[in-house]
Parts: C-alpha cells; structure tokens; sequence
C-alpha cells in the first residue's frame, strides 16, 4: 500500500504528508463503448461491453502521459455495476475485468496511484443515468420500456440535446425512488417484496457487493490502488420522505412535470395524474403551472407482479383515485422515527467494507452519503481507515453553465451571494463544512472531495469556436482557491478521452471533460486539447514532512506561496509539484530555511528544511 491513513491526513511510507490532486476517469465510463445515448429501453443491455471505458488499451499512454504531465496522479477510476453483470444476476463480464485489470495496472506503471469508483446515476441507465444493470429492474417487476409513459423516469427523445437538469430530477420518481428503497431500506419498508425468495434488500445488496468483490480479486496485488468507494452519490429513495402527497426540494432537484410520492406510485399503476411542473430561474427551480402525465394510462409493472408499493400497504386505489393508507411508511419504523444515514447508509457502508476487507484487509474504504447531506455519525464499532469523499460543485455554475465570478446562489436556502469576495467565501465555507463534518461525524477521517468542476459548455458555445476558456479558468480558479484554502485533497470532475463539441462527454448531456480532441490542433504536444489549463495546472505540495499551514497559486501572477509545520521525525524531503506549463522559462525559488534543488525533468522542486526549524515558508515566482 503506497499510502494510508493517520487521523485527518493521508502518509506514505516516510511519514509525509499527501495532498491528492487529482482527476475522474473518465465520464463516459458511464456507458458503453457503441452508445450514442442513455436510456435506449428498447435494447435489453445483456449484450453490451464496457471494454475501453475510461480508455482504449491501444490508446492509454497517451493519455496517462499528458495527466502526469499535468500533474494530476492521483485516479478516481470510474467502474459501474452494469459493466460486470450485465449479463444476469452471478454472470461476471470476465472479459471487461481482464480489461479493468490491465488498464488499472498500466496506470500504475505510469505512477499513479488510485481508488475505484462504484458509479451510478439515478440508479441506472434505463432511469437515465447509470449504474445497476437493467435487469435489477425487472426482477422486482419494473418494466423500463413503460418508464416514459408512466413518468416513473424521463429519457431524453431520441435525437434532441439532454438536458442537464432532466437527469437528477429522476431521483424521486417512481422507478429510482423505488430501487433506492429497497436497495437500503427493503428489509423494513417492502418486507412482503422478495426476489426469487429472498427479501429485495439482500439479494440487491448481495449481487452489488459480489460485483465490487469481482473487481478487488482482479486488483488486490496493485499496490497502487489504495482502496475502493462504496457508491457514487447514493440516494435516500423514499426513504424519510415526510410528506408523501407533496414534492420535496430541499435535497433533489425539481425539473420538468414533478410528482409527488404517491402520485408516482398512481401514475406506475395507470392513473393519470396532474402534477408540478418546474423550470429553472435565476434563484432556482421554479413551478410554471402543472402538467398531466400518463393520459394512456399505461402500467409499469409486468404481468405477474403485484405493485410494490400497494403490495406493501402504503397506498390503495378507491373509485379511480389513489389514497394514502400510511402517511408515515417512510418515516417510521416499528414507532420510531429512522434516519437515513444512521439506520441505513451506516450498515450498508460496514458490510461494504466488510467484504472488500476480506479480500483486501488494508483498502481505504471512500464513504459518500446522498449529496448536500452530511455523513452518518461513526463509531469505534464501525468500519475503521475510511475517508469521507463527498462531492462539492457551485451549483448555480454547474446547472445553469453560467459563472458569474460577483454573484452565486445556495440552492438549498436561495441565499444570494453578491460580490467577488462573498462568493468566494461561501465556496470555502461550503467546503469548510465537508471537512467540519469528517471531524465530527467520521471521527477526525480525511476529506478527499471526489468531485468538483465546472462544466465547459457555457453559453454561446464561443469558447469551442475561438478555444479560448477564460471564463471557465475563473471559475476553476474560484472553485481551486476554496479547495486549497481548505487543505483538502480531491478529483476534478473529469477527463474524457473521447469527448466532442457536440456530444460532450457521452452522457446527458454533460460537458465537464479537461480534455477533448476537438480542441487538439497539435496532437505531438501533450496539453494540445486540454481546456483551461491556466487554472488546472497548477504548482501543488506533493508530500510534506509536516502539517500543511496553507498554500496559494495565482495563474496570472504565477506566484505560489507555501506555509508547514515541520516534524521532526520526518527525514524524507518535501517535494512540490512545479508545472512547466506554468513556469516555461524557469522560476525563482524562495525558502525560510534550508536548501533545495529543482528537478525540471520530473517538475519537482525538492526541499529539505533546516533541522529545528519549526515553520517553513516556500514561495515560487517567474523568472
């Protein structure tokens, strides 16, 4: 293992200090290889491959070359439940591990280190996303060809551009909110559902752990590969839903015709509903009047199934309307009122960590809980050497593609942010909080944010005509001031080798990638194709042999500033990485104390301090 976990920080082997710069890989692992769009309800997905996803074999130096030349080492390695068992439940892709394990281990031959990302998206590609194969659906009776019909997820119409806020709005209809549920909560809130004779919680989370442990047999020898995520952005279902005759905008996100619980569970079952319909403003979802969906009054649910949630005894049909029998099914279990992380999540990470362990003792388990909310509280009985990898993006930037350095809104309070500096602050705060929470909650754990970004696809699109991105390299020079004020290690969201213009990253929509051919005018030059770069490349401390105090880079002064504490156990050197990108013709080095020497092939600057000297300062600047 080349590093671990000592309370908030990761170390190597020498005692120093890491802090993780890094990026996702990549963002169209989220599909497979041929396909042009998600959803495709028509196809049964059994025949699919995920082989070259994130990267061709044939074409990976490359691309490894250029993000080590960026600096960016450190892997979030992108791998879906669908690509292993796509087949049928117990049927592994061996083909695509062999795959999985060849790439993963060219990667560390080219020096980087990584954990593996158990994505998923509104659960699946056939609610619009990605993750869990097909089939999960159909064993419990959910038919995906009926999902547009009955609203239980929105596709995108083939050939028209996706939207990217249709996608999470499918987090609570009918079909996610469903599998989310049993997926976490089955055991207590559909126990009469079973599949083939076992209870939906444990068959659904029995085959998704089988799969991860597929994966971590294939890689249990690299010692690169320092660990595994329990599952990208999960999500709560209906699970705490405290009304279930109203929408709920406090954790997801509203957009397009928007039903309430129980008008889903209707609209699942033939009944046409009229429901919300919400747009975007300027401070966030808006309701534009109402919408009726399901007028052909078709079903979701195969023949032979009975609809979970009636069979369930949460909701009955009288005289073709649908009534509430337990208002409280969510919220309540045997009188006492549940809660998400502590009843549910926090199991499901232990026996997640659990089997990886058998198999790998010494993984770092990277934690996540559903987004804007914080992790569950941990205690000695519970999963040890974990980090908590939460997400932080500015969501008024990320939803509308505009970023405005002088104005940002909180979506989950429309607090507005006016001025440059304001807006900067509530980044770091909002990062803040991630980092308050892992010292509270997960008992001191480290904070790796396993994405931030920005999307590229801003407004008039001129930035692909000109290549130029200078609004972009602000906001991804905002969103890196607030992560390195915070001292947090974390994963730029993401690097796609085959982005486009016009398709972007192969999925809904999304166009986030640091790289695309399209930009690539001179392919012999490794940062030809790469978008903002001025922001992304960057001067950062690689390892310190001591407690990191702060640091700083400004792009267009291209001066960086670094403050540690020394341990005095600690012999090794602290190295930086120092861009070429940045520096072309050199820089200037200015220390507190102690010697240094400057490696320009490796883009290193090694620093040994003084012995008894307590804080060190470094600063860079151009030549």
């Amino acid at each position: 293992m080349l590093l671990h976990i000592d309370g908030q920080y990761f170390k190597d082997e020498h005692g120093r200090i890491h802090i993780l710069r890094g990026v996702n890989l990549g963002g169209s692992s989220k599909t497979p290889r041929w396909s042009e769009r998600v959803g495709l309800h028509e196809v049964d997905g059994s025949q699919e491959t995920f082989i070259g996803r994130p990267l061709p074999l044939a074409e990976a130096d490359e691309h490894f070359e250029r993000l080590k030349a960026w600096g960016l080492t450190f892997l979030r390695f992108l791998v879906t439940w669908e690509a292993i068992e796509h087949q049928g439940p117990g049927i592994y892709d061996e083909a695509y591990l062999d795959y999985l394990e060849q790439i993963i281990a060219k990667a560390g031959a080219h020096g980087f280190t990584l954990f593996v990302d158990f994505h998923q998206d509104v659960w699946s590609r056939w609610a619009s996303g990605d993750g869990a194969p097909r089939w999960t659906f159909t064993k419990v009776g959910l038919d995906p060809e009926k999902f547009n019909v009955t609203g239980a997820a929105v596709d995108h119409p083939i050939g028209e551009q996706p939207h990217n806020k249709v996608w999470p709005a499918n987090y609570t209809k009918l079909a996610s909110a469903t599998m989310f549920t049993l997926f976490f909560g089955g055991n207590d809130f559909a126990p009469q559902t079973m599949i083939a004779g076992e209870p939906a919680q444990a068959y659904l989370q029995r085959h998704y752990i089988g799969a991860v442990q597929q994966v971590v047999k294939r890689l249990k020898d690299m010692p690169h590969v320092i660990g595994y995520g329990t599952m990208n952005e999960p999500s709560m279902g209906f699970i705490g839903w405290q009304d279930l005759t109203a929408t709920d905008g406090k954790i997801y996100l509203r957009s397009g015709p928007t039903p309430n619980p129980l008008q889903a569970m209707a609209l699942g079952c033939g009944i046409p509903q009229t429901v919300e319909n919400w747009g975007t403003g300027l401070f966030g979802p808006r309701q534009r009047g109402t919408k009726t969906v399901n007028e052909a009054e078709a079903w979701v649910w195969l023949d032979g199934f009975e609809p979970i949630w009636k069979q369930n005894g949460v909701w009955a049909e009288s005289f073709g309307e649908p009534h509430l029998l337990r208002p409280d099914h969510f919220t309540q279990v045997n009188g006492q009122e549940i809660d998400f992380g502590r009843d549910y999540l926090r199991p499901f990470i232990n026996r997640y960590a659990a089997a990886v362990r058998e198999i790998n003792p010494d993984a770092i388990i990277f934690a996540q809980t559903t987004p804007l909310l914080n992790m569950p509280e941990w205690g000695e009985e519970d999963a040890q050497n974990i980090v908590n990898a939460a997400h932080w993006y500015d969501y008024f930037t990320l939803f509308l593609r505009l970023f405005l350095p002088f104005f940002t809104v909180d979506i989950q309070t429309s607090k507005v942010f006016l001025g440059r500096k304001k807006v900067l602050q509530s980044f770091v705060q909002e990062i803040a909080k991630i980092k308050k929470n892992s010292a509270a909650q997960l008992r001191g754990a480290p904070t790796l944010l396993g994405e931030f970004g920005i999307p590229f696809n801003m407004p008039l699109r001129l930035d692909y005509r000109l290549n130029w991105f200078g609004n972009q390299i602000k906001a991804y020079q905002a969103s890196y001031q607030a992560v390195e004020k915070n001292l947090v290690s974390g994963t730029m969201w993401n690097y796609t080798y085959d982005n486009s213009n016009k398709g972007g990253d192969g999925w809904n929509g999304e166009d986030l990638s640091l790289f695309s051919a399209d930009q690539q005018k001179k392919p012999s030059d490794l940062n030809s194709g790469g978008r903002a770069l001025k922001s992304v490349i960057r001067p950062y401390p690689l390892a310190l042999s001591g407690e990191p105090l702060g640091y700083s880079f400004d792009p267009d002064k291209k001066i960086f500033e670094l403050s540690f504490r020394n341990e005095a156990t600690v012999t090794a050197p602290t190295e930086i990485f120092v861009p070429t990108y940045q520096y072309p013709n050199g820089y200037k080095v200015t220390v507190s104390d102690g010697t240094f020497e400057q490696d320009t092939a490796a883009q290193k600057l090694i620093y040994r301090p003084t012995i008894g000297a307590k804080i060190h300062y470094i600063f860079l600047s151009p030549l």
